[in-house]
């Protein structure tokens, strides 16, 4: 009996050790063979890069880089961002030229900075997909946003519906109703003497988004989704915190305080929109209520996928599915209205002609009535304002894709596992395609459309949404809510900046003022106005 007990012993041991071996064994092609095998492929083309560093690749250094342009405050009239927001891949560039890469980890990434390319890669959504390695992103970005192939497909038309232009325009009256509110609150702060106050714009922007996003996406339930957002945004800030971690592999599995705690807010916030769900497509099917908000118009639009599919599997959306797409609404819809709305009151403080510009043709279109959809598309200047806003100041400063198989993209030929990046605030600042005056506030660059903006390439260098079929569906929600709110406030104030605002940004996910964005508000006359 000892002899065999001996031999299964030995027999065991053998096993464990070929295990470990073999695990180890993957460790290292995952660590270091694959890694250098891309690092060769790339560079062989021409592209430059530092030399991958086992386990962490550029991590560290992207990390301390990111601390130190944090720790450094920008000039009070600058608008040169770059090397403040993406301070290591302005650092590639000017290292090793606009044909670099660098490491994410053990993942190469490619900075696409020809527009065509970049056009190429944003239209073939099967070929270059979605960065799905990278968990920590679902956090803030799930839905139809993170989807590739039939998934996306399927989800983008369901959702399709909430977004069309008829639903937006019904939406005009939400938008109105709570800027109102928010101008009747900072008029009862003026003073009685002057007729001016000083406000920090960013907290009154956030909310008015917020309140906006929650009437149009829950309806009647708007105050829940108040508080689930109130959540997200908070999930939002810790995500930004741990980014450059999470670059690390394995480091998402350790039990950390912020890992811990992005897993409970994610419970939280699954718990309670599951909850609201629930409670409308109960009164849906009562009969109690319209399909007006987008949450209402998505049931309804999933209800009849299902009905017209049958019996078929993975027909419409699961209650995940549609959670995902909700927290989408606010990613989509809060965060870019609000920040676009801010930068924009910032850079007409600075620059008061073109905000008098913008309030003559308010007041011609509109006069002091409420704006209405059928004039809004006569607002010439105030779009070509809001795209020069997006041009300096885009939401989403940067872009990935991720090359599953080995793929032609224009001359180079991209390895399978290499991501691609795109440097939306990099392009839009580049003066290679904007001229000498890239970094300066000039709408009149878009007084012919978006397609003759940009100079030396046959494609537009302009992307604050995306491109191609996945450009984002809540472009036309940000940037009609935004001409709504924008119209109001002109309607009501002059407004310039407080000397107590400093010009600091940092991305939580989106471009924001860290401190605030401070103003004086001037009540405009019945004459003036």
């Amino acid at each position: 009996m000892r002899g065999g007990s001996s031999v299964i012993s030995e027999v065991a041991t053998w096993v464990v050790v070929i295990i470990v071996l073999r695990w180890l064994w993957n460790m290292g092609i995952w660590l270091w063979v694959n890694p250098k095998r891309l690092e060769r492929a790339l560079k062989q083309q021409g592209l430059e890069a530092n030399p991958y560093r086992f386990w962490v690749g550029d991590s560290v250094q992207m990390g301390n880089m990111v601390r130190q342009a944090k720790s450094t405050p920008l000039p009070s009239h600058s608008h040169d961002l770059v090397p403040h927001i993406s301070p290591f891949q302005h650092h590639m560039v000017n290292k090793y030229g606009r044909n670099s890469f660098m490491w994410f980890g053990q993942t190469p990434m490619l900075i696409l900075m020809d527009p065509e390319l970049i056009k190429d890669t944003l239209n073939r959504h099967f070929d270059f997909t979605k960065c799905h390695n990278f968990p920590i992103t679902e956090y803030i970005a799930p839905g139809v946003a993170g989807y590739d192939g039939e998934q996306w497909a399927k989800h983008r038309k369901i959702l399709h519906p909430a977004f069309n232009f008829d639903k937006l325009k019904s939406l005009i009256p939400t938008f109105a109703q709570s800027c109102n509110e928010m101008i009747n609150k900072w008029e009862n702060m003026l003073s009685s003497s002057d007729g001016t106050c000083e406000v920090d714009v960013w907290p009154w922007l956030k909310d008015l988004t917020k309140e906006v996003i929650s009437r149009s996406a829950f309806g009647s339930s708007h105050e829940e989704g108040r508080l689930i957002f109130d959540l997200l945004a908070e999930q939002g800030i810790n995500v930004m915190n741990n980014l450059q971690k999470h670059y690390i592999p394995l480091y998402r599995f350790l039990p950390t305080k912020d890992n811990n705690k992005m897993k409970e807010i994610e419970r939280s916030a699954r718990t309670s929109l599951e909850h609201i769900i629930n409670k409308k497509e109960k009164a849906m099917k009562a009969g109690e209520i319209r399909k007006t908000d987008l949450l209402g118009i998505l049931l309804e639009s999933n209800q009849r996928e299902i009905e017209e599919q049958g019996n078929k599997k993975n027909v419409g959306l699961s209650m995940d599915d549609v959670i995902d797409e909700c927290k989408l609404f606010y990613m989509a819809g809060q965060e870019t209205t609000s920040v676009l709305l801010v930068w924009t009151m910032m850079l007409l403080s600075r620059y008061p002609e073109w905000q008098e510009r913008a309030r003559e043709e308010v007041l011609q279109v509109f006069g002091n009535q409420t704006p209405h959809y059928d004039a809004i598309s006569r607002l010439k200047i105030v779009t070509m304002i809001l795209y020069e806003v997006l041009r300096l100041y885009p939401p989403i400063v940067w872009l990935e894709r991720y090359a599953k198989k080995d793929m032609k993209l224009g001359k180079l030929s991209i390895p399978g596992g290499v991501q691609l990046g795109i440097p939306i605030l990099m392009m839009h600042h580049d003066q290679q395609f904007w001229g000498d005056d890239a970094k300066e506030f000039k709408p009149e660059r878009f007084s012919e459309g978006i397609s003759k903006a940009s100079k030396g390439s046959s494609c537009s260098a302009f992307f604050p949404f995306g491109g191609g079929s996945r450009t984002c569906m809540g472009q036309n929600f940000a940037l009609l809510n935004a001409k709504v709110a924008l119209s109001l406030i002109l309607q009501h104030f002059s407004f310039e900046l407080s000397p107590s605002y400093s010009q600091a940004l940092n991305i939580v996910p989106t471009l924001q003022p860290q401190h605030g964005v401070q103003v004086i508000l001037h009540k405009l006359t019945s004459s003036s106005s």
